[in-house]
């Protein structure tokens, strides 16, 4: 049998985590199946794990400075970005996370890493109470808005002592994620994606609305996975608060009506097209032009239908073009996710239940089920970004490209 990753530059970024001990074992999976690995480290990674170690396994030299010490060599950090075909940084602490975010190059990793052009795979691990950290968070979001790829840590016990989510990942599982990443990155070379993500907001007045909890990650995340499977992505977003994605063409709107009238101009070019986002279902029938005051009567407000862009993309798509589309439900979940793939005339329907803890809406987990008209495919909980990858593959494997 070949090997899987014969002739793939993998270069590891290592930094001072307790999670570092698990890397040699990372370097052996990559290199038994063909991957030519190079480590660079922190400069507080050595207290986790040998170079010497990692040299031998790897069969290359650890850098870890700008100039090696016994050599007195000049270790070139352009030279190492631009040899890697997907830099992985595992673990990855939080100081690293913030080093990355602000551009903050005082070490030879991060500075190697802000000359990369390649896909860059991010293994954060620490504590639960510092992941939990709104500003690790934050970064780890403005990272995935750059392009990166965030692999979630894992829930179990900790260094501390403690047991939640903080834990890295195990070599097995960082290997696929390099595999995926490899082995994929072209699958939808010289496609064109269309995503819709996010809520829209429906106006009463000048400050209230109607919407819903949409955060637009799930969305967001696809259009990250489709652009590391190598499509042109646009990327149609409701009013969110995530930062767009780099190198991915985005379109804000507010309203159903707007999201409809962008979506029918991009639709005709689309090769694949996703509609992820939470479209409000209706909308008042007027907008007042104040602000409403605050009465002892009660509010009676008209509504009307907003435009259904899944339904029109299925009566308008030719033939050629892959539709996707997303259900949220809470009851008879697999009944209603089949009867709106044929209603809609859909190829595909992503169904998630209300009833599945740290699925649906604002978290960064979801758990789906992929409900195509010969196959369904049902996913553990999982991270929206692995997620949007599952999809992508599917996709993929449905229109033949794998």
């Amino acid at each position: 049998m070949s090997e899987k990753l014969s002739g793939k530059r993998i270069l590891l970024g290592v930094t001072g985590g307790i999670a570092a001990y698990k890397i040699p074992n990372l370097v052996r999976l990559l290199k038994k199946e063909g991957a030519l690995v190079r480590v660079i480290l922190s400069p507080s990674a050595s207290w986790f794990v040998a170079p010497k170690a990692l040299s031998v396994v790897s069969e290359n030299p650890v850098w870890e400075h700008f100039f090696d010490p016994h050599t007195q060599t000049w270790n070139n950090h352009v030279e190492a970005a631009l040899w890697a075909d997907v830099i992985l940084v595992a673990p990855c602490t939080a100081s690293t996370l913030s080093k990355l975010v602000q551009g903050y190059s005082d070490n030879l990793l991060v500075t190697t890493l802000m000359c990369s052009r390649c896909p860059v795979l991010i293994a954060p691990a620490m504590d639960l109470d510092m992941f939990k950290q709104e500003s690790v968070q934050q970064n780890l979001h403005i990272l995935a808005s750059r392009g990166m790829r965030i692999i979630e840590p894992e829930t179990g016990a900790l260094a501390s002592g403690l047991h939640g989510k903080g834990r890295m990942p195990e070599p097995e599982t960082l290997f696929n994620e390099v595999y995926k990443t490899c082995v994929y990155r072209s699958v939808f070379a010289g496609k064109k994606v269309l995503v819709t993500a996010g809520p829209t907001h429906e106006y009463i007045d000048t400050v209230r609305y109607i919407g819903n909890a949409s955060s637009g990650k799930m969305g967001y995340a696809l259009a990250s996975a489709f652009q590391g499977m190598g499509a042109d992505v646009e990327l149609l977003s409701g009013p969110v608060a995530l930062e767009n994605p780099e190198g991915i063409n985005t379109t804000r709107v507010v309203s159903a009506s707007e999201m409809f009238e962008a979506f029918v101009g991009l639709m005709p070019k689309a090769d694949v097209i996703v509609c992820a986002a939470a479209v409000s279902d209706y909308m008042p029938l007027e907008k007042r032009q104040h602000k409403l005051k605050k009465t002892s009567a009660a509010l009676t407000l008209e509504l009307r239908k907003t435009p259904d862009l899944l339904k029109y993309a299925g009566e308008h798509r030719r033939k050629e073009q892959y539709l996707a589309g997303f259900a949220l439900e809470s009851e008879n979940e697999m009944q209603h996710a089949t009867e709106k793939l044929h209603a809609k005339k859909a190829d595909l329907i992503v169904l998630n239940s209300l009833n599945d803890k740290g699925a649906g809406f604002g978290t960064d987990t979801n758990k789906v089920s992929l409900i195509s008209h010969n196959n369904i495919l049902h996913t553990g909980l999982l991270s929206k970004s692995e997620i949007a990858w599952e999809i992508g593959l599917y996709i993929a494997r449905e229109k033949g490209l794998i």
